[in-house]
């Protein structure tokens, strides 16, 4: 029986230190049904090179340099358009896959059946040079991490390290792919198909996470931080897509502590939208 295909999007932007890694974690896989598609986001540095050099070799990579920077879930975007895969993985060029990492998601999902659209699993930190730093689930051990119905969890609190995340086309077609009016991607991703699927999580590490000075991740938390802007847009999806007093309580817990970080990041305005946001799920009636 032929192996389902599994579509990789690599999104690429100023990696060139890392970018062929990452290509090469793909083309390793012991899944061997795999369709690769790169996408340079405008590159300033050598990226571009880099990865034509090697798509040279490796004809089967379909290769996309976008003209102008979109940010990453425009980018993200233009490679779901092409991607023919029954499952979808979203792989930052920074970051590594273990060989395995297809091979245990397929068959997670397969085994699940189709009310499971989300596989995810532990993951290997690591610096800009490739040493460990630590293990996700020394941070968020295994024994707490929830799977099937998350909605509720993914509100209240941060567990699932991103780029470990694997998912069904049809999570993809019923999402539409990314938000693009957002900067990032993560948790709008999690909080709308976790409301529509069940999730399945394995504690194996399948995936080495890199952080350094400059990545998204670590944006996220810096003074006058753009990224809170989102961050509201998707509460505001959350207080729509709620249904009992459960979740409201959730999403009371959340906006609680996004009011308190964009204070802290001297995000005035944005802490304000966050306190009437507040007031308008308080008042919400179950």
């Amino acid at each position: 029986m032929e192996l389902p295909l599994v579509s990789v999007i690599c999104l690429c932007y100023n990696h060139e230190r890392f970018v062929e890694e990452a290509i090469r974690s793909v083309l390793n896989q012991t899944h061997k049904n795999i369709q690769l598609i790169v996408v340079d986001d405008a590159s300033t540095d050598n990226s571009v090179n880099v990865i034509r050099s090697l798509v040279g070799s490796n004809p089967a990579v379909n290769f996309l340099a976008l003209s102008e920077n979109l940010g990453n879930c425009k980018a993200f975007n233009r490679g779901l358009a092409l991607a023919k895969g029954s499952f979808i993985i979203d792989l930052a060029a920074d970051d590594v896959l273990l060989p395995n990492r297809v091979e245990v998601g397929e068959k997670k999902l397969h085994e699940r059946g189709e009310r499971f659209g989300v596989h995810f699993s532990d993951a290997e930190i690591i610096d800009a040079y490739g040493t460990h730093l630590y293990n996700h689930s020394d941070r968020f051990p295994h024994g707490t991490i929830p799977q099937g119905d998350i909605y509720k969890q993914v509100i209240e609190r941060y567990f699932i390290c991103p780029p470990t995340v694997m998912f069904t086309r049809q999570v993809a077609e019923v999402l539409g792919g990314y938000d693009e009016s957002l900067s990032y991607e993560d948790f709008d991703f999690w909080v709308r198909s976790s409301r529509a699927f069940q999730y399945v999580y394995s504690p194996e590490i399948l995936v080495r996470k890199r952080v350094f000075k400059n990545s998204l991740g670590a944006k996220q938390f810096k003074l006058f931080s753009p990224h809170s802007k989102s961050t509201l847009m998707v509460c505001e999806k959350i207080l729509r897509l709620n249904n009992t007093a459960e979740e409201q309580a959730a999403l009371h817990k959340r906006i609680r502590y996004e009011i308190g970080l964009n204070l802290r990041l001297l995000n005035w305005i944005t802490a304000m939208k966050f306190f009437m946001l507040m007031i308008r799920n308080t008042r919400k009636k179950y």
